[in-house]
């Protein structure tokens, strides 16, 4: 599973990425709200630190507009992925775009219905977004288990990118259905490195390696 992770704080990203974990990045506007950075130098920013796809995400609602946005973001780098809102003129987006060759994520999923669509369009990541489905009593990794399902049925290339990630067990019950990439805060990354057994482990050894007197160095 590949790990997007979901911010605009560069600080975040640069400690982030120096893990080898990080393989990509997702923003949307107000993650670029909250940076106090004009966009495009965001976007730019974030392009040369993490060489995988960067998510910029388009702010007009029409087709005509979007694609003009589009022609300016995808001028940034070569890693800049378009992210449109799954809508009629946002899969008309993707289909214009991704038939040029252009990275596409379509953001705002709820169903497995406009799963398909955005597979049909053409989208090379579908954002379906789980933890908004469960704070509304829904269940948001059926969805990401239904839209495996559909994609593998039909070899479909888009990837299920499992966003909305409010914890640890969301990113591993997305891989264990094969989701191909979760994009969480840079807070949740971290705590997959937790665990209080490795903790007092840890502990253990060193207190029996300071008894020695010894020093490897």
């Amino acid at each position: 599973m590949k790990f997007f992770i979901d911010t605009a704080d560069i600080n975040e990203i640069k400690e982030l990425a120096a893990t080898g974990m990080v393989d990509g990045v997702t923003t949307n506007p107000s993650l670029a709200a909250k940076s106090g950075k004009k966009f495009l130098d965001l976007v730019r920013e974030i392009c040369a630190i993490v060489p995988g796809p960067v998510s910029a995400e388009v702010t007009a609602l029409d087709y005509a507009t979007m694609m003009k946005e589009a022609a300016v973001l995808r001028k940034i780098a070569t890693n800049v992925t378009i992210k449109v809102p799954l809508t009629p003129d946002g899969l008309k987006a993707c289909k214009s775009l991704s038939s040029d060759g252009v990275m596409v994520n379509v953001t705002l999923c709820f169903s497995p219905a406009q799963a398909l669509l955005a597979a049909k369009a053409g989208a090379s990541f579908i954002s379906p977004f789980v933890g908004r489905l469960d704070d509304i009593g829904s269940d948001g990794m059926a969805l990401i288990d239904d839209i495996c399902t559909i994609y593998r049925n039909y070899d479909f290339k888009t990837e299920v990118l499992v966003a909305s990630i409010r914890h640890p067990m969301h990113i591993v019950e997305a891989a264990k259905i094969g989701a191909h990439v979760s994009t969480m805060p840079p807070s949740t990354l971290r705590q997959l490195f937790n665990h209080p057994l490795t903790d007092k482990g840890l502990k253990a050894f060193m207190d029996d390696w300071a008894k020695t007197g010894q020093s490897i160095l």
